[in-house]
């Protein structure tokens, strides 16, 4: 039993994702976490307040349970399925973090960050909804988000998708190296 609370071989997850994308394909479907809010707010009546929610919601409800399975898999992989140690990190790392007053040791979620002592700064609120709205322009600007163009995209060899990871990358970059040293 002591196998399981070890991370992962990455070709493992690697496979799985591979298996489902190829399912995914022969039944003829996209994959992508984004639509699943779409879903959600077409069922809730999204309609009524755009046009962009008038579809046929019905026949992309089956990836709501994506959507949960997620959800449940990484509730059982953090609480039955690891030991809670964080993996090694360079000294480098560490004293990056420790310069931006991060703690190094408190897992995966940064209580600076993730916490709900966090959530009483204002600074926290303000990153949280201005960094929300971003992703939500991104992932409509882009037709999709990280895991929609990354792993169904990419699978189905769909240029826009390539290009959209591309620019996640950048963006990625330009956050961690530019913008957050400002921020903290």
């Amino acid at each position: 039993m002591e196998f399981l609370l070890q991370p992962w071989s990455w070709f493992f997850s690697g496979f799985l994702i591979a298996f489902t994308m190829l399912i995914l394909l022969l039944m003829g479907k996209r994959f992508g976490m984004s639509s699943n809010l779409r879903t959600f707010c077409a069922i809730c009546g999204g309609r009524k307040v755009s046009q962009f929610f008038n579809f046929n919601w019905k026949k992309d409800s089956w990836n709501l349970f994506v959507a949960l399975g997620a959800g449940i898999g990484g509730f059982l992989a953090a609480n039955f399925l690891s030991n809670g140690a964080m993996p090694d990190i360079s000294q480098s790392t560490k004293l990056g973090l420790k310069e931006i007053q991060f703690s190094s040791d408190n897992g995966y979620l940064p209580k600076e960050l993730f916490s709900i002592e966090a959530l009483q700064d204002p600074k926290t609120i303000l990153l949280l909804v201005i960094g929300g709205i971003l992703i939500g322009f991104g992932t409509r600007y882009a037709g999709g988000c990280t895991s929609g163009h990354a792993i169904s995209g990419l699978s189905n060899l769909q240029k826009p998708s390539l290009i959209a990871v591309i620019g996640f990358f950048i963006g990625g970059l330009i956050m961690v190296h530019l913008i957050f040293p400002l921020i903290f």
